[in-house]
């Protein structure tokens, strides 16, 4: 994804930004090297979905859950799940993986740790089976590009973001296809209430979400089958957006690269924060989902704009800043480009504090110029919605304009129900008229918007990007475990999580030095 030119307006000193980015990288190396030296049960599952293992038994429960437990309940999974997996087959456990992994469920099956030979038969065979799905991903990526060039992209920036889920995948398609008549340009299915916390995923369409539809494979297929007609009707792409976050990041990531889908909810940190998950869990999780993402050609969006509905918007600016360099070091480390890189901020200064406007220009210009060929994602407000409807309608407007004047790329459709109820369709319409009436109304604003070069908006960028640096140096400060300490502390969304806490701790395990992963070898050696 490109992003247009934008005039740069706050005159950010060049050596305080490499400061602030050697800083981050500093914090985050150690991150990466914890994540490097485990893997996890989602990891493990990817791979086999990779492979092409699809499918649940009877009551419900993935064949990969089934056979990644039955592997770990053997042998563990320090090694990895593919040795001893393709070396029962090689075996003669069984024909194929289905078959295989019913026999584990069943427990006819035993497994072992290959040595010599045997493992490296298990290795090309399992590198052979995954392959296969890599190159999956390749040819959806390549179909993506060739619809881009034929159908077009959205003529203007922003691009319009509208959020649809009824809980009920067949519902949700008429109204994608509604909102993208109506102007979104990139339609996101949320998911179902509760399903971060599921150890695994749903197979098949689904009707039962709550507050939001169940991430699935099938669900994923007929969404992007439906966008692809309404993108063919208006003749430009409609993107797709969903949710690799929770216990599933890797698996969800996979799928979704395997469906075609655009764009995917990936924060290095939010699955710590706003659903108590292991921090060593997370951080094993994105880094191989990310990497996934690369091969995929996925815009990822990240999710500090959650900061801001805890901790105070101007008060806390800077650790939403922190977080963005962060999310950019981890993402660039497992192969993603600035252009995938959706880094998230909010629209959250409570509106009746004075020059909360000016306040809002300074922190969207902040993360404009941080990250200048990044498609920031800039979100609606929601704290501070109160059921007004008529106020919550002008302060989305107050939103769009910040997202015009600071060259924002991705900009959410704010509601003015928010904080009232699940918006109707009604309320969409509106809200789009909104965003239209703004953009339309503005055109190339950003071309004129000349803030003084020492003025308000400029002192109180450096200000917070001041206040970054001074907390990623607390941070370094602290060694080896310094993120993880300050993500213990509540540093970040005022929600304290410590290392050994959170759910999904029992699904990590330490490599052993003869660990082997497939998948992981294909993507870092493209990378």
């Amino acid at each position: 994804m490109s992003t247009t030119a934008f005039r740069r307006h706050l005159d950010l000193d060049p050596a305080t930004v490499r400061k602030a980015r050697t800083l981050a990288r500093r914090a985050g190396r150690p991150i990466v090297t914890l994540a490097k030296a485990h893997t996890t049960v989602s990891v493990e599952r990817a791979v086999l979905r990779l492979a092409g293992l699809q499918g649940a038994d009877p009551d419900g429960t993935p064949w990969v859950n089934r056979l990644v437990d039955a592997v770990r309940n053997d042998v563990g999974l320090e090694h990895g799940a593919a040795l001893p997996v393709w070396d029962a087959m090689a075996r003669g456990a069984a024909d194929d993986l289905p078959g295989l992994a019913q026999k584990a469920a069943a427990g006819s099956v035993s497994f072992r740790i290959p040595e010599g030979a045997a493992a490296r038969k298990a290795a090309r065979s399992a590198r052979r089976a995954t392959a296969a799905g890599v190159r999956k991903i390749d040819t959806r990526r390549r179909e993506r590009d060739r619809l881009i060039t034929r159908l077009g992209d959205p003529p203007q920036r922003p691009w319009i973001y509208l959020i649809v889920a009824t809980g009920d995948i067949y519902e949700d398609i008429p109204q994608a296809q509604a909102a993208a008549r109506e102007g979104a340009d990139i339609v996101a299915v949320i998911r179902s209430t509760g399903q971060s916390l599921l150890d695994y995923v749903p197979e098949g369409a689904t009707r039962e979400g709550f507050a939001g539809t169940y991430a699935t494979q099938e669900n994923f297929r007929l969404m992007r089958t439906a966008l692809d007609e309404v993108s063919r009707e208006l003749r430009r792409y409609v993107r797709l957006t969903n949710y690799a976050s929770g216990l599933c990041m890797p698996e969800i990531a996979t799928l979704a690269g395997l469906e075609r889908l655009d764009m995917m909810l990936n924060d290095s940190m939010y699955g710590i924060l706003f659903r108590d998950i292991n921090p060593i869990r997370t951080f094993v999780d994105q880094r191989f989902s990310r990497q996934v993402h690369a091969r995929a050609g996925i815009v990822i969006n990240t999710g500090e704009d959650n900061y801001l509905t805890n901790a105070d918007a101007v008060e806390h600016a800077h650790t939403v800043t922190v977080s963005q360099l962060l999310n950019e070091y981890f993402a660039k480390e497992a192969g993603l480009v600035d252009g995938q890189l959706g880094l998230g901020h909010a629209f959250e200064i409570d509106p009746a504090r004075p020059e909360s406007f000016r306040l809002e220009l300074a922190h969207a210009l902040l993360a404009r110029e941080l990250f200048p060929k990044a498609p920031l994602k800039w979100m609606p407000p929601t704290r501070h919605m109160n059921g007004d409807v008529f106020r919550g309608y002008l302060l989305d407007a107050f939103f769009n304009l910040a997202g015009v004047l600071t060259g924002q790329q991705i900009l959410l459709v704010g509601m003015m129900t928010e904080a009232v109820v699940t918006p109707w369709l009604s309320d969409r319409d509106l809200a789009l008229q909104n965003v239209r009436y703004v953009l339309n109304a503005c055109g190339n604003l950003h071309e004129d918007f000349r803030p003084a070069p020492d003025g308000f908006l400029a002192q109180r960028a450096r200000q917070v990007l001041a206040e970054a640096i001074d907390l990623l140096e607390r941070i370094c400060a602290h060694g080896s475990g310094g993120l993880l300490d300050a993500i213990a502390d509540g540093t970040f969304g005022l929600m304290r999580r410590p290392a050994d806490g959170g759910r999904g701790l029992d699904g990590v395990a330490a490599k052993a030095p003869d660990y082997y992963n497939p998948a992981a070898e294909i993507l870092e050696e493209d990378q």
